[in-house]
């Protein structure tokens, strides 16, 4: 029985088995069969896509084809009609080039004849030229200078009248053009005016002072006038002593000198040599100050010492009373506002103006005048070139290089022309009229001349008989230039000729 029981569980449990693997199996064909179909579907709508999209490409690749089409038969249109306008140009050009061969060859053939025929005129003119020498017996220059002359007589009056109105015309307008610049500029700057100084007066407490400056037998007076190479005059004049001498550093160091002495009340020849010369160290320091307190001002910054040092004793030098120092300062002022409202180069019309009467400073030590010597100082110093040429023109002895030096000249002139900048003296003042009447009747066909104004003026009465109007306009320049070439002299000089006529009769 146990046999047969354990049978029928094997046979129970083989047939389990079996039927799982074949419930197994059966699920797996269902659910493949399942997939299958899903992917024939997928397959189905990825076809149906494809022929869609070849469908839509194949109609976008027509239409490109049929643009593109289009497009190149355009661009041949285009380069076909370019082509035709290129062949009509060069068509066109041939035939300006074959005009333009044609007209140069004309052209060519035309000068030709007309060398020719200026050779044949040529020819013909100077025959005639001789011809007309024979006949009159003068030359070509003789018959022109005839012509011109009886043109200038014929036509005296009116040449004098045009003359006399260009003139006026061109002197008005550039003096009113001056005018506004230098009123423009005058207010805008103000300085004191200084007289000139050729004595030193030095004040004394006590009559009794003058004994112990004289010494025994004159002892101190000579050691002092030795040492400081100025002359002291003792006069009667009350409780003063005055200094002489042309050197004005000089006489300042002696007048520091002596009043230092006086102060002190020893005076004695050791006495007096170390006051001098401590005098000087202080003259010279002043003179160093005033340089470059000078150059501050104008705010010039990089002149070198020496030319600082040169500059500072123009403090001491003064020209027909007017401070050199104080002259340049202006010149160097009235330089930088010209040169402003004319747009040009202010730094070297500055430094011109300041710089343009260094040679004073040292005149009366090295021969020659002031220019020459202040152009060899700045050219030793290597200053600019510019700065040279806008100085070196400041008397006209020069050309005027740069629009610069025409600045300086002008604010030199204004300068020292201001009311009461200079003054000269009685001497001067006499040998300069005396000398303009001089030059005025050096001419021929003056009958008298009267310098007048201060010597601002100059008055000269010519002949009529002699000079004629035109003669007497030309006389009138030619006198101002002799004036300027001969006479040193401050501002200018205003010449005046005058042709009278005068008919007289007696009534008997």
């Amino acid at each position: 029985m146990s046999i047969y029981i354990t049978l029928e569980k094997i046979i129970i449990f083989v047939i389990g088995i079996l039927l799982g693997f074949l419930i197994r199996y059966l699920l797996a064909y269902f659910q493949a069969s399942s997939l299958e179909f899903k992917l024939k579907q997928k397959i189905d709508e990825v076809a149906n896509k494809e022929k869609e999209i070849i469908l839509e490409a194949e109609k976008k690749a027509l239409e490109i084809l049929e643009n593109t089409q289009k497009e190149r038969e355009e661009i041949i249109r285009d380069l076909r009609n370019r082509e035709e306008r290129l062949v009509n140009r060069e068509n066109s050009l041939d035939i300006k080039e074959k005009e333009l061969i044609e007209e140069k060859n004309f052209i060519k053939n035309k000068n030709m004849e007309l060398e020719i025929k200026e050779r044949e005129i040529k020819i013909l003119k100077e025959e005639y030229e001789k011809n007309l020498e024979k006949i009159a017996e003068l030359t070509k220059e003789e018959a022109l200078s005839l012509l011109f002359q009886k043109i200038e007589k014929d036509n005296e009056q009116t040449l004098i009248q045009r003359m006399t109105k260009l003139f006026n015309y061109q002197k008005e307008e550039l003096e009113n053009k001056a005018n506004e610049l230098i009123i423009s500029i005058l207010p805008r700057y103000s300085r004191s005016v200084a007289n000139e100084i050729n004595l030193s007066i030095v004040s004394l407490p006590s009559e009794e002072m003058k004994g112990r400056i004289i010494g025994k037998e004159g002892r101190n007076i000579r050691y002092f006038e030795k040492l400081s190479g100025v002359q002291v005059i003792v006069d009667e004049t009350p409780e003063i002593v005055t200094l002489s001498s042309f050197d004005p550093i000089r006489r300042e160091i002696a007048k520091i000198a002596l009043e230092k002495l006086i102060q002190d009340g020893r005076i004695h020849p050791a006495s007096i040599e170390e006051t001098l010369v401590w005098a000087k160290e202080k003259v010279e320091d002043d003179i160093k100050n005033a340089g470059k307190n000078a150059a501050l001002e104008l705010g010039i910054l990089d002149l070198p010492e020496e030319v600082l040092y040169l500059m500072g004793k123009l403090k001491f030098r003064y020209s027909y009373g007017q401070n050199v120092l104080q002259h340049s300062i202006e010149v160097a002022t009235f330089s930088r506002m010209i040169a402003e409202e004319l747009k040009l180069d202010t730094e070297v019309a500055k430094r011109g103006g300041f710089l343009h009467d260094i040679g004073k400073s040292v005149t009366h030590e090295i021969e020659g005048s002031h220019l020459e010597i202040g152009i060899k100082i700045l050219e030793r110093y290597n200053i600019d070139e510019r700065v040279i040429l806008a100085m070196k023109s400041h008397h006209e002895t020069y050309p005027f290089a740069i629009p610069e030096a025409y600045i300086v000249l002008a604010a030199d002139a204004i300068s020292s022309k201001r009311l009461g900048a200079r003054s000269e003296t009685l001497e001067a003042y006499l040998q300069r009229l005396e000398n303009l009447e001089k030059i005025a009747l050096s001419f021929a066909g003056v009958d008298k001349a009267y310098s007048i104004s201060g010597g601002r003026e100059i008055w000269v009465f010519v002949k009529p008989e002699e000079i004629s109007d035109l003669e007497m306009i030309k006389m009138a320049q030619n006198i101002a230039k002799k004036i300027e070439q001969t006479l040193r002299y401050p501002g200018e000089i205003k010449v005046v000729v005058v042709r009278e006529n005068r008919a007289v009769e007696y009534a008997k």
